[in-house]
């Protein structure tokens, strides 16, 4: 945390400028990575997240009256709210505050008013979750100031429905759920299906976890991630038929989906294949884990973004290429796209010695193959949500 001190002061100056009075709280709200269990989510599977050192720090203060003031540092704008009423802004980032808000008071609790600064080092557009960062930071922040006696868990489902609900994104609950219980040196084996989860230890004193940026965005990502979760139902249906207690893919085995691939039309056994494998994927992954055998683990990654590529169908040249780049490089365990897919970065475990000279290749040969200049970001598993020190 030390190096990160200089930022935190920053935000602490801004929230004296503008608001001219020190803040009473500092929060900090992390990013996060997902090592395994990529399309996992929707389907009630296994998911491995982590909260990262990318992240949001909060500086605020509680108001006399509803009135919630808001600066944004990154991109120096400001927008105040009325509490008790209040719609949706055209700048967007409000929004997901304002959700936040929206949710307690529609639960019954009654923070007060608020004046609040925040800032953070999430890459823009990376698949780091920024959005989550931002509703758990607010949400862990005002249940802190107020008293709102909330815990962990209620603070993770009212942050994801404000993203689906306020916000109008439908998003799965593993983003806010890595943000609030992320711990160091560990990361999260999540059943998105009854949300029980178990900490697995992730030591990376030999190894560093390195993100990828592929810089691009494929528009057919939307579309695209709509018509996967309508394959996964199609096949739940035909499994259903079989066995009746199957509600999602999570309570399907590889070997029941492979004994009913010829009743399954047109890309839905491949769909259904790559989740049920993926789900397993996760926990021999765990195994390895516990064994520390990072080297098995990352051809666990490896097996992922072959399944994402050619059986999911949600990768795109660009990380291809990226993953690809990694298969020959001793120093690397393990590499794959993470995230919903068509673009963003990749995630890879590499030798920390080696660090230096894998960005440095990297960066050569993807200007030489795409003329993009590729970002890389060096990322460390961190504790989730939590009070600083003033």
């Amino acid at each position: 945390m030390i190096a990160q001190r200089p930022y935190i002061h920053q935000i602490e100056a801004v929230f004296r400028k503008e608001f001219n009075r020190q803040p009473e709280l500092l929060v900090r709200g992390p990013g996060r990575i997902n090592l395994l269990g990529e399309h996992t989510d929707y389907n009630g599977g296994l998911v491995l997240p982590a909260s990262i050192d990318k992240e949001i720090i909060f500086a605020i203060s509680r108001r006399d009256d509803r009135t919630g003031r808001i600066f944004a540092e990154n991109v120096s704008q400001s927008f105040s709210f009325p509490l008790d009423d209040f719609t949706q802004s055209p700048l967007g980032w409000p929004n997901y505050l304002m959700g936040v808000v929206d949710q307690l008071q529609k639960a019954g609790y009654q923070p007060g008013g608020f004046d609040l600064v925040f800032g953070g080092n999430i890459p823009s557009g990376a698949g780091l979750s920024s959005s989550a960062a931002l509703e758990c930071g607010l949400a862990f922040g005002l249940n802190e100031l107020f008293g709102l006696g909330l815990s962990t868990i209620d603070m993770v489902k009212f942050s994801q429905r404000a993203e689906n609900q306020f916000v109008g994104v439908n998003c799965g609950i593993m983003d806010q759920f890595a943000s609030m219980f992320g711990r160091e040196q560990s990361v999260i084996q999540l059943d998105c299906q009854s949300l029980h989860h178990e900490y697995f230890p992730f030591q990376t004193t030999d190894y560093a976890l390195i993100l990828c940026d592929t810089g691009v965005k494929h528009s057919l990502g939307d579309s695209e991630y709509n018509t996967r979760r309508e394959e996964c139902e199609t096949g739940v249906s035909i499994l259903q038929k079989y066995q009746p207690d199957i509600r999602l893919l999570r309570d399907a085995t590889t070997e029941l989906v492979d004994a009913h691939r010829d009743e399954m039309p047109g890309k839905v056994y491949q769909r259904c294949r790559y989740v049920t494998e993926e789900i397993q994927r996760v926990r021999e992954a765990c195994e390895f884990l516990l064994q520390n055998d990072l080297a098995a683990f990352g051809k666990k990654m490896y097996e992922t973004h072959d399944g994402l590529q050619h059986d999911y169908e949600v990768s795109c040249p660009e990380l291809d290429f990226l993953v690809d780049q990694t298969r020959q490089d001793a120093a690397v365990l393990g590499a794959r796209m993470m995230g919903g897919g068509f673009g963003g970065c990749t995630i890879n475990i590499v030798e920390r010695e080696a660090v230096d000279a894998f960005i440095s290749r990297m960066s050569t040969v993807y200007q030489e193959a795409f003329n993009i200049a590729l970002k890389c970001y060096p990322v460390r598993i961190t504790d989730g949500t939590s009070v600083l020190a003033l």
